[in-house]
């Protein structure tokens, strides 16, 4: 790690035995430490872009746009590029057998549910879920999409684009269910940006 290193050893050190789901916690710090590297790397993409197009802008815009970029890297980094920290670390396997492939909705979610361990079951419904509702909040906050059909349509699409990438990189379980679960996220997302322009609209008057 380029950045975390220092506290994830320490932390390591201090409550690796401790905690029974601490893989957890280290594929979390390894994310994080990925996307801000890799924010870094957009930050100075996005400047040169907004010099070379003399795009006119705001720092308050700029913050959000960088805000949304890092979770959509922090998002990749947990779901898709779980097992290497550069591209050219990671290995493709073209020959998986597409049987692999869950097209069953909630056959597998039902499974967690009756697992002796709820947290797996948890993190599968709700942190699907949770991860998708800023999904559904920037992509029209910032102007990417509007109206509730392209938002949600943008956001099952960003969904299947990871599950394709998990199961190319066999780096986590391509499951229908989690389809649908990040797109009621962006569902719920979009729906807390309506009420917030709703308000802001309101004030404004």
């Amino acid at each position: 790690m380029l950045f975390l290193g220092p506290l994830y050893n320490y932390i390591a050190n201090a409550y690796a035995d401790r905690i029974n789901h601490f893989p957890l916690i280290r594929l979390s710090f390894y994310a994080i430490d990925k996307a801000i590297l890799y924010t870094l790397f957009f930050i100075i993409l996005r400047v040169i872009w907004l010099k070379l197009k003399h795009k006119k802008t705001t720092a308050f815009k700029e913050f959000w746009i960088v805000v949304f970029a890092f979770y959509v890297l922090l998002l990749f980094a947990l779901t898709v590029f779980r097992d290497g920290y550069f591209i050219w670390q990671f290995k493709f396997y073209w020959h998986r057998s597409l049987s692999d492939i869950n097209l069953k909705p909630l056959v597998e979610t039902v499974k967690l549910a009756g697992a002796k361990s709820l947290v797996d079951f948890v993190y599968n419904l709700y942190g699907n879920i949770f991860w998708f509702i800023p999904m559904g909040f920037f992509i029209p906050a910032l102007g990417i999409k509007k109206g509730f059909i392209n938002v949600i349509v943008m956001g099952a699409l960003i969904s299947v684009s990871i599950e394709a990438m998990q199961f190319i990189l066999n780096t986590g379980v391509t499951d229908i269910d989690d389809v649908i679960f990040n797109t009621i996220g962006t569902a719920i997302g979009f729906l807390l940006y309506w009420v917030c322009y709703k308000v802001k609209k309101r004030i404004n008057i």
